[in-house]
Parts: structure tokens; C-alpha cells; sequence
């Protein structure tokens, strides 16, 4: 008994006595990698340890990966989203002096449902250029200029078997795909054959050929009020999808898991704290106008679904940042008192320029409504900043980021990118390291 105790009480020493070496190693290579020393040939048992200058003033830190978050079609379907995001883009440009600043400049993944999948593909496609194609303001004007062209797109016909993308995406966005995008991108549809939300991302279309989609059947997925048939680029993988809206009508979720999980885009995302993220709503909802005629529409019930979705995500997503939430979740969404107004512009009859300003005048109001944040099993309450106010905060965010990240030694975003050479697995992707 006593021989066993001594034993142990050896062992338990001999373990501390492993645990500090450990310890003491692990700290001289963190200093000797992370911060470097003035003499790089000292062996681990020199005695001239001592942190050199080379580094002094480097952030180690790798930062927070910036995630932008728009929801499916609202009462103004994008409407409110694109204007939150062309003042978003005036503000960085104005904060930064740099004129022709982009949206994509300064996030690292964006998430994008129904209308807000539009959104992303307009901001976040590279041109021929080598930047995004659309600014914020012309995505706007996208937006409220082709409203019609876009929800007509999908009217032929209950459930279509094969899928003919809407002419005025494929003539945006020609045959780019999913890899032709500047940032991670993320957009939601439903696939019908496998019973189970699909989601579109870049990730993936560089991992494995089957993910590659074109950008114009993608927004037609994710806007599609009834079926439709699409293939990826190698023909592998087909899919029949419905709408973002019906699948995830808010995307921050999905976002934020995304990042989490991704360690080889994302080494450094641990938690919440690591993130900043803004989420974008899309206007007040259709069935908070107390007109009664919900029953009448099957589309109505669709919405209700996917409002009180969005809602619950912003709950809890807005839960688990907790006490970080102020400075790294941000909501912009309607708060309903302007609900009704909506109605006005839904009257197929109404001129197309009279139908335009309205949209953007119900868009600018909803953007001077107070705040609205949502508690868990407790609903909605306003709060005293408009969401004005709240897009100048994230700008300053953003911009501090941004310029926290010109002193950084560590890339929070490692993107993959295309080989010089033809890809023939996904074995042979390179990645490069992103730190703007």
C-alpha cells in the first residue's frame, strides 16, 4: 500500500516535472516564431532568450472576420438592403478618402438569401477588371430598376422541369461562377430532390468540381418561387431548387457556422468574439399590415414562415454574442411602422418611375426608424439609435479593422484561388493569404 502511494506520488511528480518542460518549450517557441529573437541560431537551450525589436509594434492578434448577412425579399423586396448598403459604401469611402472603395473591400465572406443573394452576387462578382462589378449605389438601382423583370422571371408555370435562367441575370453575369467571386460567398436555396436545404458556396466550388454553379442560375435559384432545374459547370451535380426565402430567409447562421468550422479559410475564428458581423433585414413584413387578406394567399403564408424565421435567427444569433453583441453584431431591419405602405406599391398598374421612388422613399424611411433588437422569448424592442446610426457604427468598425489588419503578422482570411494550371481535384487548390 505504501509502495503503490510512493509510486504514485513519483509518477504525479514526474508528470509535473514533464508538464513544466512542456510549458517552458512551448513558450520559447510561441516567443521564437511569433515575435523572433535577435539571434534566429539560439537553441532552445541558449541562454540568450531575450525578444528582439524586429517585430516591435506588430499586432499578433489575427483579428475578426467580417461577415456581411441579407436577407430573402422583404415587403420591398432588396430594397431596404441595398440602400442600407449604398450608404454603407458612401460612408467607408468618405471615412477612408478613397473614392472608389467597395463593399468587398471590407468583409470577407458574405451570406445571401433570395433578393439578398442577388445583392451578393452584384457586389461580391469580379468583373473584368479584377474588382466587383457592381458599386452598392448601382446595385441599388439593379434592384429597383429590374423588380419587375426579376418576379416575372419565375410566374410561367407551376413547377418547371428544366430550368431557364432569368434573361436579365445571365445578361449580367454572363458564364461566371461561383469561383469568379472576390470573397467567401455563401446562397441558400431548397433542393427538392434531396429533401434538404442547398447551400452555394465558394468554398465548395473550389473543393470539389460538383459545386461550381454559374452566378446567373444561382440567383435564379435562390429568387425562384417555383422549381426549377440547374447543373453545376461539370454536369455532376443537379439539383431542382426553390427559393432562399423558403430555405433560409436570414443567412447569418449559416454564416457564422460556416466560418467557424472552415479552419482552413478561417485558422483563427474560435468563437463569437472573433467575428463582426451585419445583417441586413429587407423591410417591414407583409403580414404585419392588418389588411386580414393573409388567408387569401399561400404565397402569404410563405412569408409569415420565413419573416418569423429571420426573427428567431436574430434572437439567437443576437444571444450568443451576449455581452459582445454591441460592438460585434449589428441588425438593420423595418421596425413596422411603416408596414402598410408597402401596399402602394404593389399595383401592377402603377408607373414604372412612380413604383421606383416609392420603393427607395419607403427604403430611406425605414433607414431613420429606430433600431429594433430582438430578445429571445421576449420579442422585438427599439432602441434609441436609428438604423442610420447603426450602419456609421459598423463603417467605424470596419475601418479599424481594416487598418488593425495593416500592422497584423497573422491572416485572419486564407481564400483559396485558382492554380496557374488546369485543376483536376480539389487536391491541387492553392490558397494565398488575405488580410484586407
Amino acid at each position: 500500500m505504501a509502495a503503490s502511494a510512493v509510486n504514485t506520488i513519483s509518477m504525479l511528480d514526474s508528470n509535473m516535472e514533464v508538464d513544466k518542460l512542456t510549458n517552458e518549450i512551448f513558450s520559447i517557441l510561441e516567443k521564437k516564431f511569433l515575435f523572433g529573437y535577435e539571434n534566429q541560431n539560439n537553441s532552445l537551450t541558449g541562454k540568450d532568450n531575450n525578444l528582439s525589436a524586429p517585430l516591435a509594434g506588430k499586432n499578433v492578434g489575427a483579428g475578426k472576420v467580417r461577415i456581411l448577412s441579407i436577407d430573402a425579399g422583404g415587403s420591398t423586396d432588396g430594397v431596404l438592403a441595398a440602400k442600407s448598403l449604398a450608404h454603407l459604401e458612401s460612408t467607408l469611402r468618405q471615412n477612408t478618402g478613397k473614392p472608389d472603395a467597395r463593399i468587398a473591400d471590407f468583409f470577407d465572406v458574405v451570406a445571401g438569401s433570395g433578393a439578398g443573394g442577388v445583392l451578393a452576387g452584384l457586389l461580391f462578382t469580379r468583373g473584368n477588371d479584377g474588382v466587383p462589378m457592381y458599386t452598392a449605389e448601382e446595385a441599388l438601382n439593379f434592384v429597383v430598376n429590374n423588380d419587375r423583370k426579376i418576379r416575372r422571371s419565375f410566374k410561367n408555370g407551376i413547377f418547371r422541369r428544366v430550368f431557364r435562367p432569368a434573361k436579365v441575370f445571365k445578361k449580367v453575369f454572363g458564364e461566371l461562377t461561383l469561383k469568379d467571386t472576390t470573397k467567401g460567398v455563401l446562397i441558400p436555396c431548397y433542393d427538392l430532390k434531396s429533401g434538404a436545404q442547398f447551400v452555394f458556396s465558394r468554398a465548395d466550388a473550389w473543393e470539389m468540381e460538383g459545386c461550381d454553379f454559374t452566378i446567373a442560375d444561382v440567383c435564379g435559384a435562390t429568387m425562384a418561387d417555383q422549381a426549377v432545374d440547374l447543373k453545376s459547370i461539370d454536369g455532376n451535380r443537379k439539383i431542382t431548387a426553390v427559393g432562399g426565402g423558403i430555405a433560409m430567409a436570414n443567412p447569418t447562421a449559416v454564416a457564422i457556422t460556416h466560418v467557424l468550422n472552415n479552419k482552413q479559410e478561417f485558422p483563427f475564428a474560435n468563437g463569437v468574439e472573433d467575428l463582426l458581423v451585419v445583417s441586413l433585414g429587407n423591410g417591414d413584413s407583409d403580414s404585419g399590415t392588418g389588411t386580414g387578406n393573409v388567408m387569401s394567399s399561400p404565397a402569404a403564408f410563405v412569408k409569415i414562415a420565413g419573416d418569423g424565421t429571420a426573427d428567431m435567427v436574430d434572437q439567437a444569433v443576437s444571444m450568443a454574442f451576449g455581452q459582445t453583441r454591441n460592438n460585434n453584431y449589428v441588425r438593420i431591419q423595418g421596425n413596422g411602422i411603416v408596414g402598410k405602405k408597402y401596399q402602394s406599391i404593389k399595383d401592377e398598374n402603377m408607373n414604372k418611375n412612380e413604383r421606383m421612388k416609392k420603393m427607395v422613399e419607403i427604403a430611406e424611411e425605414m433607414l431613420g426608424q429606430k433600431n429594433v433588437e430582438c430578445v429571445l422569448f421576449q420579442g422585438k424592442k427599439l432602441v434609441e439609435n436609428s438604423n442610420l446610426d447603426k450602419l456609421k457604427m459598423v463603417a467605424n468598425e470596419l475601418i479599424k479593422e481594416q487598418e488593425r489588419r495593416k500592422n497584423s503578422i497573422l491572416p485572419p482570411v486564407v481564400l483559396k484561388h485558382a492554380s496557374p494550371s488546369p485543376r483536376t481535384s480539389s487536391a491541387t487548390t492553392l490558397s494565398s493569404a488575405s488580410s484586407c
